[in-house]
């Protein structure tokens, strides 16, 4: 473990991050074991919310999937574990009103809770799974003029 990944792992243990994580894997009748970069990795979740395939709670990392193909998933986790890292920026449970306003901002903008999601876009969009609408040559959002048409949508 790098000294980068020792320190957010105790970041998030003093703010109480991680504590949160384990009591929802430990709610949610989850397998927790040690995991890849001072991560801990929760498998077997199966509450309805969120919907996503995996998410991060302090050092926590709770998949739906079993252990084997959560840890096979090393774009996955990657992206996971900046979370993690966004976790210690934020000082730990202020991270989630912070992450909601931002996906409630993104739906806002793209209609998707990641697209324009600033914690999602450092994460990895593609691998979380979110589609990025911007153009390569333009990363940041323009208004459109007023009267002119909504643009088109290609997402389902």
């Amino acid at each position: 473990m790098t000294s980068g990944q020792r320190l957010r792992q105790i970041a998030n243990v003093l703010n109480a991050s991680t504590l949160l994580g384990l009591l929802l894997a430990v709610w949610a009748r989850t397998r927790v074991r040690r995991g890849p970069r001072g991560l801990l990795i929760a498998t077997g979740y199966r509450w309805r919310l969120p919907f996503a395939a995996a998410f991060t709670v302090g050092n926590v990392v709770l998949f739906r999937t079993g252990p084997e193909q959560a840890l096979a998933d090393e774009v996955l986790l990657q992206h996971e574990e900046r979370h993690s890292t966004e976790y210690a920026w934020c000082l730990g449970v202020p991270f989630l009103p912070l992450y909601f306003l931002a996906a409630g901002w993104s739906v806002w903008r793209t209609g998707n809770p990641g697209s324009a999601n600033v914690f999602e876009r450092h994460a990895g969009l593609r691998a979380g799974g979110y589609p990025d609408p911007r153009p390569a040559d333009n990363p940041l959002p323009t208004a459109a003029p007023p009267g002119s048409p909504a643009p088109e949508r290609n997402e389902a």
